[in-house]
């Protein structure tokens, strides 16, 4: 049981760090939602966005950093 209180002040001090980051260097990522595999549409009546490409890289640095975590408090 004390695995999971680690797990979730870990998780909590990532998810700060994240808030602290978007609130204060939101100017400087507007690229990210922008990139190549991003589809947009737009019409009279109908919006559609859908992030492929910012899904795919973020989806691979979270990999990267769970498996650093995991690696880190693997006992």
């Amino acid at each position: 049981m004390p695995q999971i209180g680690r797990v979730l002040i870990i998780f909590g001090i990532v998810m700060l760090t994240v808030g602290c980051f978007l609130v204060f260097f939101s100017d400087k990522i507007k690229w990210f939602g922008n990139l190549p595999l991003d589809f947009s549409y737009k019409s009279d009546s109908t919006r559609f966005y859908a992030p492929i490409g910012s899904m795919i890289l973020l989806s691979a640095i979270l990999s990267i950093v769970a498996n650093i975590f995991y690696r880190f408090f693997k006992q």
